[in-house]
């Protein structure tokens, strides 16, 4: 997988992915992720990429000319379509206008060969990147950040995870809360298993694998009911897990 980052704060990136799983994955040429300064696409002198609002109010938006030029010497295809032909790119923008980011489109766009990520900056961006450059627009939550780097990073961990070989035991990942379900998952302990008075719960040392597995069962159905109650409604519940559940719901009134 290739995935580029257009930015005006490209050693943000390169630092953070330079670490973890992220690194790792680059070293095995799991996947390419190169960084690309918006400013050195600029056309003027001063290197200058944002100005003010036709119309007037406060704050920067950032030229469409740095940004259409950063993305066309990625795809190496000039024009307001630079995400198509040959060699297909999918473009992102990350916005706060864009649509929330989930497990579900990090698993899609995992499949993906060749990625771009936009990242905004200042008070917006010209509305003529938007309309005609981007493939789609990608938000991580309903706040405002400085920048796109930030949500880019979320974005490249989330995808790079899922890659084959990215991680040394794939089942690891697909235990984790939203993968493959829409449920928080259990609480894990490790070594010792007595510490300051405070003690694993002894199903988990009793090598029964079968009440492990309803033990932990039983914590994520609870663990999703008092965090995220809401993420109950689209699960897939078994009629043994919907028992469990009423049970929990009583204990709770």
């Amino acid at each position: 997988m290739n995935i580029d980052v257009v930015t005006i704060f490209p050693d943000i990136i390169e630092h953070a992915c330079g670490q973890s799983i992220v690194g790792r994955a680059q070293k095995k040429k799991i996947v390419r992720i190169k960084t690309h300064d918006i400013r050195e696409f600029s056309p003027d002198r001063r290197l200058s990429v944002d100005d003010t609002a036709y119309g007037g109010g406060p704050g920067m938006i950032l030229k469409p000319e740095p940004v259409y030029r950063a993305v066309e010497n990625i795809t190496g295809r000039a024009g307001k379509r630079a995400g198509t032909g040959r060699k297909k790119y999918h473009i992102i923008l990350l916005s706060p206008q864009g649509e929330l980011f989930s497990q579900k489109k990090a698993g899609a766009l995992a499949k993906k060969k060749n990625i771009i990520l936009v990242c905004g900056h200042y008070k917006g961006i010209d509305e003529r990147v938007r309309k005609n450059l981007i493939t789609e627009e990608i938000s991580i939550g309903d706040y405002v950040l400085t920048g796109g780097e930030i949500p880019a990073l979320v974005v490249i961990d989330s995808i790079v995870r899922l890659l084959t070989g990215a991680m040394s035991n794939e089942n690891s990942y697909k235990t984790d809360s939203f993968y493959g379900s829409s449920m928080l998952d259990c609480p894990y302990y490790t070594k010792p298993s007595k510490f300051r008075d405070m003690e694993v719960p002894a199903v988990l040392l009793s090598g029964n694998h079968l009440n492990i597995r309803n033990w932990r069962r039983e914590k994520a159905l609870r663990n999703t009911y008092m965090k995220r109650p809401d993420l109950l409604k689209k699960a897939r519940l078994s009629k043994t897990d919907k028992e469990v559940l009423k049970n929990i719901k009583k204990q709770d009134a």
